[in-house]
């Protein structure tokens, strides 16, 4: 978006995609790759060293370290991965800093993630995931 954009960002559509909202996909394509497999490394292509992943689990706030969280990625893909889904709803893009909300629908919980994203010398990588899941 530039800043003579709405504040509310735009769908987003790979097809229309600016370049440096598809450079800000990368990061967000290793996450869903992760998921996919359930591999870590895919995991720590994708985010920060020093992200964090954030969310009120079950009432009480929880804080991940990008370790803690790859811990959950045992290389072993869900019984039901063929019929999961993972989508970009936006990205917002503004110089060296993009925010982007995603959804993944996995099973029976649908998670709403929200990713702090900044550019890197290495390219795009999420900064910090905070997220809410409740019943599909």
């Amino acid at each position: 978006m530039t800043a003579t954009s709405p504040a509310v960002p735009r769908a987003y559509d790979a097809s229309t995609a600016t370049a440096e909202e598809a450079a800000v996909r990368v990061p967000i394509e290793q996450y869903f790759q992760g998921h996919a497999k359930d591999d870590a490394s895919c995991m720590r292509q994708a985010f920060l060293p020093t992200a964090h992943i954030e969310s009120m689990r079950e009432g009480p706030f929880t804080s991940w370290t990008r370790e803690v969280y790859c811990e959950r990625f045992k290389g072993t893909p869900a019984p039901d991965e063929a019929t999961r889904v993972r989508r970009i709803d936006w990205i917002d893009v503004h110089g060296t800093a993009a925010c982007a909300k995603i959804t993944l629908i996995h099973g029976p919980v649908t998670f709403t993630d929200y990713f702090v994203l900044l550019k890197t010398e290495e390219g795009w990588k999420i900064a910090n995931k905070a997220f809410h899941g409740q019943p599909t």
